[in-house]
Parts: C-alpha cells; sequence; structure tokens
C-alpha cells in the first residue's frame, strides 16, 4: 500500500475509492474547519491538517508528516473560483496561484505520482510567478519537468468515466515512470437507470429510504414546476410561469427552474443544487394523469449522492448541515472519475 497526501481535500469525496488501488492517503489538508472535521470523520486514519496552505506554518506541517509518513502520491483539487465559469474568472483571482504550493509539495516530496484537478479554464489560465504572468500549465511544465516528471493535461468529462453526470474537468496526470495515458471511456449511465427506482416525493415528504426527503419549497415554485415537464425550464411556460409576489414575470437563463432529462446523465451538480431557481436543479418528474408532473422540487441528497457515484453506505456526519452536505458535494470531484483515473497509474 503506498501512503499519499491530499490538498484542498474538502470532506475528503475525491479519495473515496482510492483504496482500491493500493493508494491510501494518510495526509490531507483543508482550509475551512468544519470541512476540516467532517475529512477527519469521513477518514478516520488519516492525518487532517487543518489551515492555509499559503501559510508556512501550515505547509511545513503538511510536508514534515508527508515526509515522515513517505507520501509516494499526491492528490490536489485546489479552489477553482477564480477560473470558473460560474465566477468572475479573473485572471489576478489569488486563488489562481494556489498550484504553487501544490508544486512547491511536489518539489520538497517528489512523490512517483501526482494527480492535479481543476475546471478546463486552467488550461488557459495565468498566474503571477516572480512578478510575471506565466500560464499554469507552463509553470507545472517548467517546475517538475526537470525533475524527470512526464505531464499529460486531458480535459475528461465524468459521465465517460463511470459517473452519471456530466462534469467536465481539467485533469494533469503527472508520472516519473512514464505518459499516464486515459482509460477507455465507458458507456454512459442515465439518471433513468440510476434514480428511477426511487419513489416520488413532493415538497416536504419523506420516505423509509435515508436521505431520501424532499426539502420544503414555497407555494408559488411548486406551483409552475408541477406544469413545468421533464426537460423543460418553467420560464417557458404559457400559464404557469416564475412570477414574483407582485405577479411580475421572472425572467432568467434557460438553465434556471429547469427539470433534468431521465434518459442522459445529470447536469453538473453545483453548490446551489439546493435552489430550484438556480442551474438544473429540478428532479425530472413524472407525468401524472391530469397533465401535471411529480417530484415539484429539487433533487434530495440521496438522489445527489447516487448521481455524484458516491457508495450506497456514504454516510456524512450527523451534525452536517444538509445545506453544509449539499455545498461540499457540489464542491467535490465525482469520486468515479478519480477511481478510473488511478485504474492506469504507472507503476513500478
Amino acid at each position: 500500500m503506498i501512503n499519499g497526501v491530499s490538498l484542498f481535500a474538502n470532506v475528503g469525496i475525491a479519495e473515496t475509492y482510492i483504496n482500491n488501488h493500493d493508494i491510501k492517503i494518510t495526509v490531507a489538508n483543508e482550509l475551512l474547519k468544519n470541512r476540516a472535521e467532517f475529512h477527519q470523520q469521513m477518514h478516520k486514519e488519516c492525518k487532517m491538517i487543518q489551515g492555509d496552505i499559503t501559510s508556512d506554518e501550515v505547509f511545513n506541517a503538511v510536508a514534515k508528516e508527508a515526509k515522515k509518513q513517505k507520501c509516494d502520491f499526491l492528490i490536489a483539487t485546489p479552489p477553482c473560483q477564480g477560473m470558473s465559469l460560474a465566477g468572475k474568472m479573473q485572471e489576478d483571482d489569488p486563488r489562481n496561484s494556489l498550484i504553487k504550493y501544490v508544486i512547491k509539495l511536489a518539489q520538497e516530496l517528489k512523490p512517483t505520482n501526482i494527480l492535479i484537478e481543476n475546471v478546463p479554464k486552467v488550461l488557459k489560465t495565468y498566474l503571477v510567478h516572480k512578478g510575471e504572468k506565466i500560464k499554469i500549465s507552463d509553470f507545472i511544465k517548467k517546475e517538475l519537468e526537470p525533475l524527470g516528471y512526464i505531464i499529460n493535461p486531458v480535459v475528461v468529462d465524468a459521465a465517460d468515466y463511470g459517473t452519471p453526470q456530466s462534469r467536465k474537468r481539467a485533469i494533469y496526470l503527472i508520472s516519473k515512470l512514464k505518459k499516464w495515458d486515459l482509460p477507455p471511456k465507458e458507456e454512459k449511465l442515465t439518471v433513468r437507470q440510476m434514480i428511477e427506482h426511487l419513489p416520488p416525493l413532493e415538497s416536504g415528504e419523506s420516505s423509509d429510504i435515508i436521505f431520501h426527503r424532499a426539502k420544503v419549497h414555497n407555494a408559488r415554485h411548486i406551483s409552475f414546476l408541477k406544469h413545468t415537464p421533464t426537460g423543460k425550464t418553467a420560464l417557458h411556460n404559457k400559464v404557469h410561469y416564475p412570477k414574483k409576489v407582485d405577479g411580475t414575470r421572472i425572467k432568467g437563463y434557460d438553465t434556471t427552474y429547469k427539470r433534468i432529462e431521465w434518459d442522459k446523465p445529470a447536469p453538473t451538480i453545483t453548490m446551489a443544487n439546493g435552489s430550484v431557481s438556480s442551474q438544473n436543479n429540478v428532479h425530472p418528474g413524472r407525468q401524472k394523469k391530469d397533465g401535471t408532473f411529480s417530484d415539484a422540487r429539487v433533487l434530495t441528497l440521496k438522489e445527489i449522492f447516487i448521481l455524484t457515484g458516491l457508495p450506497d453506505d456514504w454516510t456524512p456526519p450527523e451534525w452536517a448541515s444538509e445545506n453544509l452536505i449539499r455545498q461540499v458535494i457540489g464542491e467535490g470531484v465525482p469520486p468515479r472519475l478519480i477511481d478510473r483515473l488511478l485504474s492506469t497509474i504507472p507503476k513500478k
């Protein structure tokens, strides 16, 4: 078993299936206290070092522990808000430079294999290094190639690798041994295949299945969602369209107030997955005899767990609020994607 270190670990969703590949994450770093505590409960044998990796004290503590445990694998999923299409995409966003601490740790540890994950925009984004702008990809190449690393930057969709959710990510597959190639693509899994078996629920209803309970929505949202067909947005309804309290028609993008489709992978599950007015969050629904549609609600936690590719027994801490759970899953990397990528990891 190879020991590994995880930077920007969130609650450890990306690490869910890593043990399948003879890798054990024994050291992790996360900035936010509640996420670090969440990670610690999910990965009890891992040494969690909570704090800001840009601080010398925290970085040195992570490096010291990783050296002590002879970590030979590094996975890093730095925050992407500075590059994400959902963010402001500012080139001078300081979060774009967090990759420097990943590379700094790699230079100190010299692990055999490194996996860095981010949004596709990272391949075209710059950071500032020693007073000069440089593309992140060029920076990684400049810093790691002299150490003997072979760097393979790729853009993948999680839906091609065992995940019933379309989520495009940039991955740097980095190895000292040889070029780390992608595994073959797989047949896409659909929403219908994965969650159709779950009982229908309306706003506020619960089932006997743990985590399969519906959020409570306001009456206005429920009324127009009931008249919204599968795969469509309520914004296009001729009569029952989204309105403000004063009756004014609400305008928005076609991805808002929208039901997802049954026969495709789910759209990307974002941090705002608990809001019907955000992107592609509403259950597909089932047409009823009266012409309306069931499940006028966002996806339940159970449905989100399944569409993210988490195992059936994945159970968050009891103290974690529903909002926190929804946020960390929206931020997390689909774990089956990491699982499949590690299936082709170069080995000694």
